[in-house]
């Protein structure tokens, strides 16, 4: 997506931005649907696996076609690296998870914590972060487990610890590919989906068989279709995007808002049903985005505000005090 754009100009960098940051936030929210529906009857190695090959054969394609290079050998390493901790182990995390019983709005508010972790790295790394980020995390997390008491969330042990080491290992891909030797534009993400996706092949023969799409069904292959076009090729390649070109709190924004999408979803196509807890949850949400956004902004008019109140209060006091006769 915009990894080919020229960012010419302030506003024209600004409007894509925004526009990266609503795919992420409202298509990847639909995905954990999507991947709920796929996987009732197609195993999730081969669907995470079959989507990542096709993504990358596709985005390769194109980066021919736009005249790129292909990979040196050290960024095909660099590349199978970052494929593997998020196309590999995150993304399959996520399927094998949701097979055992996570729900698709759990499975969402689990990966809220993947702010936190990059946040982490980036700080490990000798990055600066602001304290409104912080901040913004953490009021990002508390709606987000209010999110979680929505409905049946049970699941497994097992279960649980797969999908909290999801977030754990995309984040780790995540800071490593700001880090390291990658290729440009849209070969980046072709190197890192084709290898993520080759990767995959040998588990998915050894645990799933030589032919696993057997018994999926149209449904599934629908989902499918919308998980491969909609949340890999068009919002994964804006979060590549953003990893670039944005804070690592505000790319990782999006798994806020996601749980509050996933929910919404789950309602209108799922027939799932809402406790008061959402709506104690999405403001503290919205916080959580406005000073990732505005962090410094909102700082300088609190600060602002708080020294006009203390002169004013100070003020009052002084008029208030007799005077010597």
């Amino acid at each position: 997506m915009p990894t080919f754009f020229k960012l010419d100009t302030p506003a024209a960098f600004k409007a894509r931005l925004w526009l990266a940051l609503l795919l992420v936030y409202v298509v990847w929210g639909t995905t954990y649907f999507g991947l709920s529906v796929a996987l009732k009857s197609m195993p999730p190695l081969f669907m995470n696996t079959s989507r990542f090959l096709a993504a990358g054969l596709l985005m390769l394609a194109l980066a021919r076609w736009q005249g790129a290079a292909l990979p040196t050998a050290r960024q095909w390493r660099n590349s199978a690296l970052v494929g593997g901790l998020m196309v590999l182990l995150a993304m399959n995390l996520v399927g094998f998870a949701q097979k055992l019983g996570i729900g698709s709005g759990l499975m969402a508010t689990v990966v809220a914590t993947m702010p936190m972790w990059l946040t982490l790295w980036t700080r490990v790394g000798g990055e600066p972060v602001r304290t409104s980020s912080w901040v913004a995390l953490a009021l990002g997390v508390a709606g987000a487990l209010l999110l979680a008491l929505e409905g049946d969330f049970s699941a497994t042990w097992l279960g649980a610890l797969l999908a909290f080491g999801a977030p754990l290992c995309w984040s780790l891909g995540s800071y490593a590919s700001r880090k390291l030797d990658l290729p440009e534009g849209a070969m980046a993400p072709a190197a890192q989906w084709l290898t993520g996706g080759l990767l995959g092949v040998l588990p998915t023969v050894v645990f799933e068989g030589t032919t696993p799409w057997t018994g999926s069904t149209a449904i599934a292959w629908l989902a499918w279709v919308y998980l491969l076009g909609m949340g890999t090729l068009v919002a994964l390649n804006a979060y590549l995007w953003l990893l670039k070109h944005a804070s690592p709190t505000l790319a990782g924004s999006y798994s806020f808002v996601n749980p509050a999408v996933a929910l919404l979803v789950g309602v209108w196509l799922g027939n799932e049903t809402l406790t008061g807890w959402v709506f104690a949850a999405l403001p503290l949400i919205g916080l959580a985005l406005a000073l990732l956004l505005y962090g410094p902004q909102m700082g300088g008019a609190w600060a602002k505000f708080y020294d006009a109140a203390r002169r004013l209060l100070g003020a009052k006091c002084t008029s208030g005090v007799p005077k010597n006769t």
